[in-house]
């Protein structure tokens, strides 16, 4: 029997390097460069330089026009252009490559120029859906014989009990969410949605009312959802074409 390792698909970014640049360190009064800044060191007029431009975008004075930075091997081209993605904000989309990506026997050169410049663009989408939030109070899961007989036992409903700081409700959930459930590590405690028409579960984090327990690991303490259990909410999503590509292209 052989067996051959698969390679994972997903695009690996060349920014390793790269990621203690949190901005370009600017000076929010005058612009002027910090010499030591948001992991930056020197290259001071570049930044100025780059501080206009990104003042730029922000106007919307840069529409359809592109920025060329050119420099020897080594001199922060890359590291100036994260800087001015993370100028813009979290949010915004950094897609690096090399001129040896571009070059391949299996896939053609506007293909993988078409990847990336969708790979490029960030799409915000505004959603408005009907959700239960709230803080997990009780999580059952209620089992039954196996319809098709044997031994076994299946899943006949989940109860779950949720409250927020101005009441609680209990939901009997269908089996099919127990596997979301499950996905999400979701635990007593914790504060999620549930989308009533898809039946996405979401985990938000842990209930800020456990931020004195000890834990060894990193947790993210989010308060108790204000209002009704059911309610409506504005789901945002930043997404980039070609994260709507590979949605659709999966069966």
């Amino acid at each position: 029997m052989k067996i051959e390792q698969v390679e994972s698909t997903s695009k690996q970014a060349r920014v390793s390097s790269h990621t203690h640049v949190k901005g370009l360190g600017l000076n929010p009064e005058d612009g002027t460069a910090i010499p030591i800044s948001a992991g930056l060191v020197g290259q001071s007029s570049a930044r100025e330089a780059c501080g206009i431009i990104t003042e730029l975008i922000q106007q919307g004075k840069m529409a359809g026009r592109a920025l060329l930075l050119a420099g020897a091997p080594g001199t922060g081209k890359t590291a100036l252009a994260l800087a001015i993605s993370q100028e813009l904000g979290p949010k915004v989309p950094f897609c690096p490559m090399v001129g040896s990506d571009v070059y391949s026997q299996e896939v053609k050169k506007t293909a993988i120029l078409m990847e990336h410049f969708r790979r490029a663009i960030g799409l915000r989408i505004r959603e408005s859906k009907e959700v239960y939030e709230g803080q997990v109070t009780e999580l059952t899961v209620e089992e039954t014989d196996d319809p098709l007989g044997g031994y076994g036992r299946t899943i006949s409903h989940v109860v779950l009990s949720l409250k927020t700081s101005k009441g609680s409700k209990t939901l009997r959930l269908d089996p099919t969410i127990h596997d979301a459930l499950a996905k999400e590590n979701v635990t007593v405690g914790d504060v999620i949605y549930i989308e009533s028409n898809s039946g996405a579960v979401k985990r938000v984090g842990r209930s800020d009312a456990f931020a004195t327990e000890f834990d060894l690991e990193a947790e993210e303490y989010v308060p108790i959802p204000k209002g009704d259990v059911h309610k409506k909410r504005e789901v945002i999503q930043d997404v980039t074409p070609h994260d709507l590509d590979v949605a659709n292209a999966k069966p």
